[in-house]
């Protein structure tokens, strides 16, 4: 497919939804013409259609946060578009992460990868500046053997609790597992990205 596919309504529009590639949340909605697209398609940075202001908009011109787009994919219907972004700070302008931040139902958890992502940052964020009584300071002042001992101490603890057949024990320690393997990838920085990137190599489609 390529753009002569688009289906653009009677403005010459068509909705794009951007969603982070890494975690899955959709991060907005925004409108794009066919000169935005072809822009989006060169330059790998998320532009869209300001229908308020009538010009062309390239996410975080004037603020920096940037998006690099992935990928770009039509849907079925071909009248709406979906980029794929590796967004570079929020992508609302309240500062919000996403902009759809306003829940009307009471809110779920999110995606795993969302999680994994979420607390990775965090992660980061306290090895940066290691806060009075954070554990992962703690943990890191500790040295990485201790952090490593944790990791095998934690996946013993997922066998037994694989073996006993209990699996709220098993959710937990999985739980306990991931969160001291993701201190371990940053220690080393290495992101859940560079797993992602991994792990899609080894399993695509069409692959083993």
């Amino acid at each position: 497919m390529n753009l002569d596919d688009v289906q653009f309504d009677r403005d010459g529009l068509v909705p794009v939804v951007v969603q982070d590639a890494r975690s899955g949340q959709v991060l907005t909605l925004a409108y794009a013409n066919r000169q935005a697209l072809e822009q989006t398609l060169q330059t790998r940075r998320s532009t869209f259609w300001s229908r308020s202001r009538n010009e062309l908009w390239v996410k975080g011109l004037t603020s920096g946060h940037t998006q690099e787009v992935l990928e770009v994919s039509l849907d079925c219907d071909q009248d709406a578009v979906l980029y794929k972004v590796i967004p570079r700070g929020p992508a609302c302008h309240t500062g919000a992460e996403s902009c759809f931040h306003n829940p009307l139902t009471p809110p779920a958890h999110p995606p795993l990868g969302e999680v994994l992502e979420q607390v990775y940052r965090t992660i980061q964020q306290r090895l940066k500046t290691l806060p009075e009584g954070s554990y992962v300071a703690r943990m890191h002042q500790a040295g990485l053997d201790r952090v490593l001992k944790k990791v095998g101490e934690e996946a013993g603890e997922v066998i037994i609790a694989a073996k006993n057949a209990n699996p709220q024990e098993l959710e937990w320690e999985a739980s306990d597992l991931l969160f001291h393997l993701l201190l371990t990838l940053a220690e080393q920085g290495i992101s859940p990205d560079d797993l992602a990137r991994t792990l899609w190599s080894r399993h695509k489609p069409g692959i083993g």
